[in-house]
């Protein structure tokens, strides 16, 4: 028997559910459902795998009406969690026969402004929101559920000014879901601003402390990279991602490991829309057996057989690490995060241990490791940024530059 039948659902919906072969409800389904079925605004915990696109999907599906205007809007931090929340969002809604339009930034805006004439559901990122707010291309007077998903990644890249700017928006008559993997006093700030009474949910972490082994190699600068190649060459492993903080990092590592008969792919903030989806379908289709990435990956996306996750660099914020590790060990799978740490790394790493003394991250001894050629990148100054990510500027002259390996 499908559980989802003891939710006050359509049978359209149940017959989408079920056709996806989901019969389970996931811990954050079974409590937030009936509140958001209700009515009433969810403040939900969750990770990321955890099932929240199809708690607030069900919410939204059973309450938008086709023709009807824009009804419900779902703000995500990233391109690639707006894509992959309205694919989701069209995926159950088929029946239903809704258009769900995502808008982000990285495309043409021009055929955004004529889809969003029909919408009647919004997957949207800030910025690029803010700027048909501006340009007075969309209408959010008839919202009547408004969904800030990944809400803390949102305000850790500073989306904040451009989120309270849009809710202020949206009718005061609505009801209001925030779903963050961690509740950091700026989401309970904005939660208490905007929410009303809100049912408060949590769920467990998706990954298995159990299968998850963590370790950590204490390395040369000029070393770290021909570890990391090393190590990818002699682990016996499914997919792999490398975490890196930068976006010039990425392709530093990206390349080399390419030089050196590595399969890799890299995706960071930087690339279009469209080749930063081309690699992700790529990697998730086990066709590249290594992602190198920022954090923009860490979020939100879902993919499987994961079985190990390198951190090329410590984050900065230790939440980060949490978001990074969670990429693998999932559904009863093994998996292993390795941390490569030089000098540099150790400000980042003693604050992540302080900050997570429950885990177990053990030190490894260096391997024999054969120096491996590094590659040589072009350097362009990033432009400088508003929150919103619609920063201007004029890039700096390129200049070739090589790091240590």
């Amino acid at each position: 028997m499908n559980e989802f039948n003891k939710f006050k659902l359509s049978k359209e919906l149940k017959d989408a559910i079920n056709n996806a072969k989901i019969t389970e409800p996931t811990q954050i389904q079974r409590d937030s459902i009936p509140a958001i079925l209700e009515g009433k605004d969810v403040l939900g915990e969750s990770a990321t795998g955890s099932g929240k696109t199809l708690a607030f999907g069900c919410g939204i599906i059973e309450k938008s009406i086709h023709g009807k205007g824009i009804q419900a809007l779902v703000l995500a931090p990233t391109r690639e969690l707006a894509e992959q929340v309205k694919k989701a969002l069209v995926t159950f809604s088929k029946s239903q026969k809704l258009n769900i339009l995502s808008v982000f930034g990285g495309v043409a805006i021009g055929p955004q402004i004529d889809k969003l004439q029909t919408a009647d559901v919004v997957v949207a990122t800030p910025g690029r929101l803010l700027d048909h707010m501006e340009r007075g291309t969309i209408d959010l007077s008839k919202v009547n559920m408004l969904v800030l998903d990944e809400a803390d990644r949102m305000l850790d890249m500073g989306f904040i000014d451009d989120v309270e700017r849009i809710v202020k928006k949206c009718p005061e008559e609505r009801q209001t879901l925030f779903f963050s993997a961690t509740m950091p006093a700026q989401v309970q700030k904005l939660s208490q601003k905007y929410m009303v009474s809100p049912v408060k949910v949590s769920a467990e972490r998706m990954v298995d402390p159990t299968k998850l082994t963590q370790c950590y190699y204490d390395v040369q600068k000029k070393m770290k990279l021909s570890l990391l190649v090393h190590l990818l060459e002699n682990e016996r492993a499914g997919l792999v991602i490398v975490f890196c903080n930068t976006r010039m990092t990425t392709t530093f590592v990206a390349k080399t490991l390419k030089m050196n008969k590595i399969s890799a792919l890299e995706i960071h903030g930087g690339q279009t829309q469209n080749k930063r989806e081309k690699a992700l379908q790529m990697f998730s289709g086990a066709k590249v057996g290594v992602l190198v990435c920022t954090d923009v990956a860490a979020r939100g996306l879902h993919i499987d057989n994961v079985s190990h996750v390198y951190n090329y660099d410590v984050p900065r914020d230790p939440n980060d690490y949490v978001h990074r590790i969670g990429r693998t060990a999932r559904a009863g799978e093994d998996g292993a995060v390795i941390n490569l740490l030089c000098d540099r790394d150790y400000e980042n790493f003693g604050r992540l241990t302080h900050e997570h003394r429950d885990y177990k991250i053990m030190k490894k001894p260096v391997p024999e490791v054969k120096r491996v050629q590094a590659a040589k990148i072009e350097h362009v100054a990033s432009k400088p940024r508003r929150g919103s990510g619609r920063g201007q500027g004029r890039p700096a002259p390129k200049r070739r530059m090589s790091y240590g390996v």
